[in-house]
């Protein structure tokens, strides 16, 4: 398996990709005219010759045979060209002593708070790729990136999980808050905000906090959890150390995860490490390895051992990183300490 930055080439397989996984993939939407121009924004940010503001940066995942099976990326820093729009849950409490009364609403204030983040999206992988922890390697690169290359990200990372929805694509939230302010269905919504109009919806959203109490029951359910088919996604960033605290997606109530980047696990564990080719042995554990290019990014998961500030890895892992012996890798074990004894995220 081996993570690489996608390229123009790869927009018909992109297409297909975004085709079978409908409407779950906001950050990846089924328009030829639009997937060309994210990759050619995406290979630009590879080079480095666009400004922060703009970069968007998307990793595809190849099979042993150089199929792309996989896709994940971030934006370096959200919302910098367009409004960045988040609920923030807060409290508010009304009483009074002559009434005997004292009441506390659960409250959503229509924010920016997340301005300039750097915001992980587009993690898909099919069903039928799910096992041998590809999961956690197309998720986890991102991470090995960061740590290579921190001065182009925000000091803070944040990820929107999709929030619940029903078997055909209903959310209980957008039903009864967002719809009433824009009169379309959540999958028209949904298909809106992959295109790129988001902001333009967003602003037609009231911004008066308002009292969650006025939302539907099932809404209020709905606000900060995670649709079945994105909690291996949820799984992985929490690995890393990545928390909700409070802010969720306007449209369907999603929760949103943050952590400041130089403490997320990935970023904090890392290390620079001489490339050695031999026999990991058997005290070899599952590392990321990232080649350190940035135009030619190619990362991979590997058994490896440790010794003496270097990283000894079997010869076909050199290979596919096209490194030789010697060569300095940035490299992290694929699950810290605290989280070895769980279970692949995707299943076995």
């Amino acid at each position: 398996m081996l993570v690489r930055s996608a390229r123009q080439t790869d927009l018909a397989v992109l297409m297909q990709m975004a085709a079978n996984a409908g409407s779950g993939l906001t950050s990846l939407p089924a328009s030829e005219e639009r997937l060309a121009r994210r990759l050619q924004t995406v290979e630009r940010s590879f080079l480095g010759q666009v400004e922060q503001a703009d970069a968007d940066y998307l990793f595809v995942l190849e099979d042993q045979h150089g199929q792309v099976i996989g896709t994940s990326g971030m934006l370096a820093a959200a919302g910098m060209r367009e409004p960045w729009y988040s609920y923030r849950m807060g409290l508010t409490v009304t009483a009074s002593r002559e009434l005997g009364v004292y009441q506390q609403h659960p409250t959503l204030f229509l924010v920016n708070d997340l301005t300039a983040a750097t915001a992980l999206c587009s993690l898909y992988l099919p069903a039928e790729h799910r096992q041998s922890d590809k999961g956690r390697l197309i998720s986890k690169a991102r991470f090995l990136f960061m740590a290579e290359y921190a001065a182009h990200f925000s000091e803070q990372v944040i990820v929107e999980m999709r929030g619940l929805s029903d078997a055909v694509g209903r959310s209980a939230f957008w039903d009864s808050l967002g719809q009433h302010f824009f009169k379309m269905d959540f999958a028209q919504a949904d298909y809106l905000t992959g295109i790129g109009n988001k902001a333009f919806i967003a602003e037609m959203m009231p911004r008066f906090p308002l009292y969650a109490c006025f939302l539907s029951q099932a809404a209020r359910d709905a606000i900060g959890q995670v649709h079945p088919d994105s909690e291996p996604g949820l799984a992985m960033v929490k690995e890393e150390g990545m928390t909700y605290q409070g802010y969720i997606d306007i449209f369907d109530g999603g929760a949103t995860l943050e952590a400041p980047l130089a403490q997320i696990r990935a970023v904090r564990e890392s290390q620079l490490l001489l490339l050695s080719i031999g026999t990991p042995g058997d005290e070899a554990e599952s590392y990321l390895v990232h080649n350190r290019s940035r135009p030619d990014c190619r990362i991979i998961s590997t058994p490896a051992r440790v010794a003496a500030g270097t990283l000894v890895v079997a010869p076909e892992a050199a290979e596919r990183l096209r490194l030789r012996a010697g060569t300095l890798v940035r490299a992290v074990s694929l699950i810290g300490r605290d989280s070895a004894h769980l279970p692949d995220p995707y299943g076995a």
